[in-house]
């Protein structure tokens, strides 16, 4: 039931190259940044990733991406990411885009061992209908399209098919978390990592402050054990040292 490990180095040793990744975080915030600089180091590439973003340029995934370790992402946004954006223009990375809430519940449903479900998001759209570009060629066309879905008419409204995602690991942050595994998310860290941690099969959460079994109050646990199986405990300095994409100040 102890499913401390002793650093982050450990905890992500297994990962072998081509293995698939659910990575939490929203933006900047709630992303497991020192796991993902030990995955850096420990040189795994080939990789598939699936997180709401790809980091920005320098940290969180962005530093697994500059270093070309990711071959496929999955996920909802580019955002301000200009190596992302590079990659996947120069096609010299697959990205398939998902609207952000279906990326959510793709996630939840894998977790929880539901296959697919319809929803109406994308109806009408290359969602549904294909052709997204996934992957361009060199020469700008695209190389590779999404395929078309399956779509089904409930209630008089047209819906389209969707699969749940799981992965072979899922790299997570959380503010608090027990040596069995149960995680408390603070604020926006509760995006998508108690998702991300629902869909690997192989889960690890790194965690701003490790408590012992039965000092969590049930109902203030987000992400039960079950889903975690490793659990590293982050020290002062890398528990305070989160990054802001955009610092606003009063002049």
């Amino acid at each position: 039931m102890d499913k401390v490990i002793a650093g982050a180095a450990e905890a992500v040793a297994d990962i072998p190259d081509g293995a698939s990744l659910a990575v939490g975080g929203f933006g900047l915030s709630g992303i497991p940044a020192v796991l993902i600089d030990a995955l850096h180091t420990q040189g795994a590439t080939d990789l598939s990733v699936v997180s709401n973003n790809c980091g920005v340029d320098g940290h969180g995934l962005g530093v697994l991406l500059f270093a070309g370790r990711i071959a496929r992402v999955t996920g909802s946004y580019v955002g301000e990411n200009k190596e992302f954006a590079r990659q996947y223009l120069a096609g010299e990375l697959e990205v398939e885009l998902t609207p952000q809430g279906t990326l959510a519940e793709r996630l939840r449903a894998g977790g929880c061992g539901i296959p697919a479900f319809y929803t109406p998001a994308g109806v009408g759209t290359q969602v549904a209908r294909g052709g997204l570009p996934w992957r361009y060629a060199p020469d700008g066309t695209v190389a590779v399209a999404s395929p078309p879905k399956e779509t089904r008419e409930f209630h008089g409204r047209p819906h389209v098919l969707e699969h749940g995602i799981t992965t072979d690991y899922a790299l997570v942050r959380a503010w608090r978390g027990d040596r069995h595994g149960n995680l408390v998310f603070r604020r926006a860290a509760a995006n998508f990592n108690p998702l991300a941690a629902m869909a690997g099969k192989v889960t690890i959460a790194e965690v701003e402050e490790l408590v012992e079994p039965g000092e969590l109050a049930p109902d203030t646990i987000h992400l039960p054990g079950i889903y975690v199986q490793r659990v590293v405990a982050l020290s002062a300095d890398e528990a305070a040292d989160k990054h802001i994409e955009k610092r606003t100040v009063r002049s």
